[in-house]
């Protein structure tokens, strides 16, 4: 991982690369994470017939091919190996969740999802808690509703936004 990443870190800065291009954004608040953290929580099998782990990572960077990322919520349907818990993840999230903060919609609502989908997340989840949307993006099919609402996802996980 690029030193850079982790002194901006150092600072309160979270930076994203995004197709070459450098995204930075203050550290997340109180208010933000505590909607991170109840997402998360409600993240399960939607079944019990589910292959997928449902293993959630809040805040973590994954080196995507096109870019370095740090979702609010990565899901995957494995736990990362002990090797690739010490650097950026390298596996590719079943489905992410971002978390708008004021002042970072076009980074939540307009960068991140094309991106996500061109890497091959499979699942996109943006909320922003000061409208109550919930914007659920998969490749050819885009939904829009209010919170609270129950999402199944493509690997066979369900959470709650």
């Amino acid at each position: 991982m690029d030193p850079r990443l982790l002194h901006a870190n150092e600072l309160g800065i979270r930076l994203e690369i995004v197709n070459g291009l450098a995204i930075w954004e203050a550290q997340p608040l109180y208010r933000h994470q505590k909607h991170v953290e109840r997402i998360s929580s409600s993240i399960r099998p939607a079944d019990d017939a589910v292959d997928c782990a449902c293993v959630h990572a809040l805040d973590v960077y994954v080196q995507f091919p096109n870019g370095l990322k740090r979702p609010d919520i990565s899901l995957f349907c494995r736990e990362p190996t002990e090797e690739e818990q010490d650097s950026a993840l390298t596996l590719i999230p079943e489905a992410v969740i971002e978390v708008v903060s004021p002042g970072y919609e076009a980074k939540d609502l307009e960068i991140g999802p094309a991106f996500y989908l061109s890497q091959g997340v499979k699942d996109i989840i943006v909320f922003d808690p000061r409208t109550l949307l919930v914007l659920h993006i998969r490749q050819g099919h885009v939904s829009r509703q209010v919170a609270p609402q129950e999402i199944g996802l493509e690997c066979g996980c369900a959470v709650t936004v």
